[in-house]
């Protein structure tokens, strides 16, 4: 089966409505295929598994039932082994190891970019465009920002790419720039304060 961003899409949409989960699949797409870039992987097929991580979330957010459900949805649809075997194991209960540099990739990637969403939200910018890792790395020693997000998971995808922290958030900062306005991240940068 070839992987189609549309198919994927179409798929996520089906069974994903709120805005928040949306851009949310969005921000982790646009980090996982950065990484396949840098990588030298197939930036489509690697989107496309980054696209459909969560797209069962929304009906069944127990950890009974994601990404248990969606994976047997996947499979019904024909999609291969390897995506469904990637989707299993962002999700540290589902007793999937991350293997593979893709399994890898997107573990790193799912929490990074929702942290990086709630990061550049609360700046007065609104924007992705003007966050700088410095200033993520100061959110995460606050316990009280972004409270749901585990900053040893944070910590733990870097390490899992082999790369510092600071720079897997600047990795995940570019290519989410990339995306912004699908996003909703470009924000209103403000024009410098006069002197």
């Amino acid at each position: 089966m070839n992987l189609v961003r549309d198919d994927a899409w179409k798929l996520l949409t089906e069974y994903t409505k709120g805005e928040s989960l949306l851009k949310h699949a969005l921000g982790v797409e646009a980090a996982v295929r950065g990484y396949a870039r840098k990588f030298s992987e197939d930036e489509n097929d690697w989107g496309v598994v980054a696209l459909l991580h969560d797209f069962d979330y929304e009906r069944w957010p127990s950890a009974d039932d994601h990404p248990f459900r969606g994976s047997e949805i996947l499979r019904e649809r024909g999609y291969p082994e390897w995506v469904i075997r990637a989707i299993l194991s962002h999700a540290d209960y589902s007793g999937v190891a991350r293997e593979s540099l893709l399994e890898k990739t997107l573990f790193a990637c799912d929490e990074m970019a929702g942290f990086l969403t709630a990061a550049a939200l609360v700046r007065p910018s609104k924007s992705v465009m003007d966050l700088e890792p410095f200033s993520v790395v100061k959110r995460m020693k606050d316990k009280a920002f972004a409270r749901g997000v585990k900053r040893e998971d944070l910590r733990a995808g870097a390490e899992l790419l082999g790369l510092p922290l600071d720079q897997h958030i600047a990795n995940v900062i570019a290519s989410m720039r990339e995306q912004a306005d699908a996003l909703g991240l470009r924000g209103t940068l403000l024009p410098p304060a006069s002197v």
